[in-house]
Formats: C-alpha cells, structure tokens, sequence
C-alpha cells in the first residue's frame, strides 16, 4: 500500500522540487526530487537545509 503525502512549503531550486510533508509517525520529514526527464534523483531528509543544499548542488546526469 502506498502512502498518501500531503507536501507543504513546496519551493522549486531549478529543476529541483524541495517539500515538507509529515511521515507515517507523525515526523516531519523533506524530500528532495528532481523533475527533469529521465532523472531518478529523489531523497528524503530530516533538515530542511539539507534538502535545500541538495537541491542547489544536484547536477542532472542526462
């Protein structure tokens, strides 16, 4: 069963979304994914600077 994410605090760091969303324990939790095609970069953390600072260095390989 998949889980059902409720994103808050959406930005956009290029082609890098950054969002906050609440895990199944009640944790706050940020995801880091890339939007560009044929990119699989997605990366939770548990900082928001962390998933900032990743989305500001990614480099899309295709």
């Amino acid at each position: 069963m998949t889980a059902y994410r409720r994103f808050r605090n959406v930005q956009r760091f290029g082609p890098v979304t950054v969002a906050t969303f609440h895990d199944t324990r009640g944790r706050d939790r940020h995801i880091a994914a890339c939007t560009a095609p044929r990119c699989d970069f997605s990366a939770e953390y548990h900082n928001r600077s962390a998933a900032e600072l990743s989305a500001r260095t990614h480099h899309c390989p295709a």
